[in-house]
């Protein structure tokens, strides 16, 4: 090695320092990644959190069509449902940052919007299912439009709740089909 000027020490020296630039480079790239990673996450909770308070205004609506028209043929068909839009409601919310905030889904000291009021329930029972049917076709095309931002964990679970809220809406319109 001595007439090409390379020594065994330069050699050495010059793979620790390869070495250590690659272990540099990964180490900002996990960086990175943990940034872009919990930035996601943040994200993907705030569309669970939208996501949930519109089944939420849902599960309002059945709660006064229920109120309203508390008859047996009522309750027999929308009580039901309304069971499983309170499951979607439950599943859609991000589950609790800090168990202690008393704040859950969300991060410590966040208060939690709350789901929109529904409208006035209509008097008539058949007009209240149409107007549940119609009120479950836009919940379903909401979950269908956030499927394009959503994280595929995520993105199931919306297809998932859509397909429920589509099936719903056709269960509440006996008639029509």
């Amino acid at each position: 090695m001595l007439g090409t000027g390379t020594t065994r020490r330069s050699v050495l020296g010059a793979t620790a320092a390869a070495g250590a630039a690659l272990l540099t480079g990964c180490s900002e790239r996990s960086a990175a990644h943990r940034t872009q990673g919990s930035a996601a996450a943040g994200a993907a909770d705030a569309l669970r959190r939208r996501s949930a308070r519109t089944s939420g205004a849902l599960l309002a609506l059945y709660d006064a069509v229920l109120a309203r028209h508390g008859d047996p043929a009522t309750e027999k068909l929308a009580g039901p449902l309304r069971a499983a839009v309170a499951l979607h409601v439950e599943a859609l919310t991000p589950p609790a940052q800090d168990p202690g905030s008393g704040a859950p889904g969300g991060p410590p000291g966040a208060k939690r919007s709350p789901a929109p009021a529904p409208p006035g329930v209509p008097a008539d029972r058949k007009a209240a299912l149409r107007a549940l049917a119609a009120a479950e076709r836009r919940t379903a095309d909401a979950h269908t439009a956030a499927l394009a931002g959503a994280p595929p964990e995520l993105a199931r679970l919306l297809a998932s709740v859509a397909a429920a809220s589509a099936v719903h809406a056709y269960l509440l319109t006996p008639g029509d089909h």
